[in-house]
């Protein structure tokens, strides 16, 4: 029996290498416990084009990137100082997220479709601004970004007012219901991260559960997803436009369920219609005059290209490519045009057949991966400066960061500390004390609240030092100059989302 056995096996192996790339997976491949490895090469894909990708995202400020087709990773980076095993905030990639979490809903009962209008789920409330076309606003519209409430979020680098206010508010859910309306439901597509909380608050009501433990049992722990973390709104509401944070691999575990229309190990955990729905999106989003960008269930659509995405400000995406079986996740921390990614992404795949091993484009991307995921240090010269401004503390001026003072140590071990007030309009003050790198490379440390922060610095000028503070996970940079003259410093700040505020300073010592 054993040379049949032998000679049957070796028939198997034979035509699943002859068989199409997409009639494999249709076998079943789960990444549940961890995601099934494969070459480029091996699924159809080019390694010197991976490479490529890898260099873009360098180029545009990526964290990470992980590359799966048919259910194999076959290519993964993480641009240092973000690690494998590191989650990352998705931002607005949150909102594909509570729409699956919707449609699941829809499909236990527990939400009765989408065309319920909106008000209904808040009747214990007073509301502001009611009005004939606000009663008409249904879930819907939440979904579509058409709820016609008067929100102003642009997606461009245009200031987001309406989020802001919803933030500061003390009440998210019922800032987003007053708003008047600006418009008809269903007239436009109108951003709003309003819808989202509406929706979140509405999937908390409908599962009598909060909703990242309705995430966790219904969706998050079939995937074989784990560690997850979700901010809330001061009503202990899951934040619904925006606040997920998920590992990369747990990101692209998300769009493969969706290539796989819904099902996982057999189980159909999202409704094959739903994902229909998201492949169909029919809203104009009307942010490009060359670019067809459609929306629809809270995911983003390039139907020309049959491009399906979760996206969140700063790049956060999951995309599913149907045609090809490609799933990509990214994160990072700047908006790069995402037709220039998906070319590249395009021009990756070869074949639905397996290719030639192909040495030389495997060490390249190899060989990038690894580049990426190390600083390079420098070797730099402080100039005379360094020295006198070594260990004295420089007093600020009142300023809306709310930074008292602060004291460079740039010796052997160098370090710096900052003193600041706990919150607006306090006496009271904290004192964080953390490791500069001036070696080219980020120190790591861990801040008082439990945050990753890593800091480096460098000599930009004989009188002046930039020093950058980056939170790896939250996608947040910070970049400090420090320009010294005499027993003054005046401090230029910048922030993730563009903005500079300038501070001065003085020393005693």
């Amino acid at each position: 029996m054993q040379p049949l056995a032998g000679r049957s096996l070796a028939f198997i192996a034979a035509t699943l290498l002859c068989m199409p790339l997409a009639a494999q997976t249709q076998a079943g491949l789960w990444p549940t416990q961890q995601w099934a490895m494969a070459t480029p090469e091996e699924q159809g894909m080019d390694s010197a084009a991976l490479a490529a990708l890898v260099d873009f995202g360098a180029a545009n400020e990526m964290d990470s990137l992980v590359v799966t087709r048919h259910g194999r990773l076959v290519a993964e980076a993480y641009y240092a100082p973000f690690k494998p095993g590191m989650r990352h905030k998705l931002n607005s990639a949150t909102k594909g997220v509570v729409a699956t979490l919707t449609g699941i809903a829809i499909q236990q009962g527990k939400l009765a479709g989408t065309d319920r209008p909106v008000l209904e789920f808040f009747a214990d409330r007073s509301i502001a601004n009611v009005d004939d076309l606000k009663k008409a606003m249904t879930v819907q519209h939440l979904l579509d970004m058409t709820s016609g409430l008067d929100w102003k979020e642009p997606l461009t680098d245009q200031r987001p007012d309406s989020l802001f206010e919803m933030l500061r508010s003390p009440n998210w859910v019922q800032f987003v219901l007053d708003r008047p309306m600006a418009q008809a439901p269903g007239t436009a597509f109108n951003y709003s991260s309003g819808n989202s909380q509406l929706l979140s608050a509405i999937l908390a009501r409908q599962t009598g559960m909060a909703v990242p433990d309705f995430a966790a049992q219904q969706l998050f722990r079939p995937l074989g997803i784990s560690g997850e973390q979700w901010r809330k709104d001061p009503q202990g509401i899951a934040t619904g436009g925006f606040g997920l944070y998920l590992q990369t691999r747990d990101m692209a575990k998300i769009g493969y369920l969706y290539l796989r229309g819904g099902e996982w190990e057999g189980k159909q955990i999202l409704p094959r219609s739903w994902v229909d729905r998201v492949y169909q999106a029919k809203v104009p989003m009307m942010l490009s005059a060359t670019t067809d960008l459609r929306y629809g269930d809270q995911w983003w659509t390039l139907p020309a290209r049959k491009a399906y995405m979760a996206v969140g400000y700063h790049r956060q995406i999951i995309l599913v490519l149907p045609q090809t079986g490609v799933v990509v996740a990214l994160t990072g921390r700047k908006n790069y045009p995402i037709d220039q990614m998906l070319d590249l992404v395009e021009r990756a795949v070869k074949s639905g057949q397996a290719l030639a091993a192909n040495p030389a484009g495997s060490a390249l991307l190899a060989e990038r991966v690894e580049a990426v995921a190390r600083e390079k240090p420098l070797a730099a010269a402080a100039p005379a400066l360094a020295q006198g401004i070594s260990g004295k503390t420089y007093r600020l001026a009142p300023n809306n960061l709310g930074v008292r003072e602060f004291t460079l140590h740039l010796g052997a071990a160098p370090s710096y500390e900052i003193v600041s007030f706990v919150a607006r309009g306090s006496s009271d003050t904290k004192k964080v004390s953390l490791p500069l790198g001036l070696n080219g490379q980020f120190a790591p440390a861990d801040a008082t609240d439990g945050a990753a922060l890593v800091s480096k610095a460098s000599w930009t000028g004989p009188d002046t030092l930039t020093v950058v503070v980056r939170q790896p996970e939250e996608a947040e940079t910070v970049r400090y100059v420090l320009k010294f003259t005499g027993k003054q410093v005046a401090v230029t700040h910048h922030n993730a989302f563009g903005f500079q505020q300038n501070l001065t300073g003085e020393t005693s010592d």
